[in-house]
């Protein structure tokens, strides 16, 4: 027939092939275990896939979780309750002094502005977990490879820097020595949707 081929295609497997199969089975396996850890369903070390991971996986049609009410992932800080919101606060001002403050943060002046009482300024609140968030995943060479600090760097802290410390920033009002929380808070707004048309 003419639409057969003349000879019987090669399908030899290169080598090599088989060794990305495996380390791709194996980057799976890895982050299954985290997202097993990160979601409270396992009981092993983060790292560690255990078999029934893999028949959890084969089992369930969707692979969604149990309780859909429930986080699955750390929340946005604002949407906490205390103590929950207490306690993720207090994990950000230890990162925020620890490694944000010291590392990036130059003197204060007009153009960079910072308040040593951020934690009292719920925008800076908020703009600094997402920071934080960001941090977390992006400087997990497993989960993220060797770019994600860049991408870090580019893509969220430069941002949310240049919005708390500039001009008109959460922290304007804020100079050294004084510390003013309520500078920035909005009159109120004339909405469209609260006029009646006389």
């Amino acid at each position: 027939m003419a639409d057969e081929p003349d000879e019987d295609p090669d399908l030899a497997v290169p080598i090599g092939m088989f060794k990305d199969i495996e380390d791709l089975k194996a980057k799976i396996a890895h982050l299954t275990a985290q997202v097993t850890a990160l979601t409270g369903r396992g009981g092993g070390e983060p790292g560690e896939a255990s078999a029934a991971d893999g028949e959890e996986g084969e089992g369930e049609a969707g692979g969604e979780p149990e309780d859909e009410d429930e986080w699955q992932y750390p929340p946005f800080i604002l949407l906490l309750e205390s103590p929950l919101y207490d306690d993720e606060l207090r994990a950000l001002i230890e990162w925020v002094e620890g490694v944000l403050v010291p590392g990036y943060l130059a003197e204060p002046s007009a153009d960079a502005r910072w308040c040593h009482l951020w934690f009292e300024h719920t925008v800076a609140i908020a703009r600094l977990h997402a920071v934080w968030l960001a941090w977390q995943e992006l400087t997990d060479p497993v989960s993220c490879g060797y770019t994600g600090p860049s991408a870090w760097h580019r893509d969220h802290l430069d941002p949310a820097l240049a919005q708390l410390r500039g001009s008109s920033g959460p922290f304007s009002g804020c100079t050294k020595g004084e510390h003013q929380i309520g500078h920035r808070l909005p009159s109120v707004v004339p909405s469209a949707w609260s006029h009646t048309e006389a």
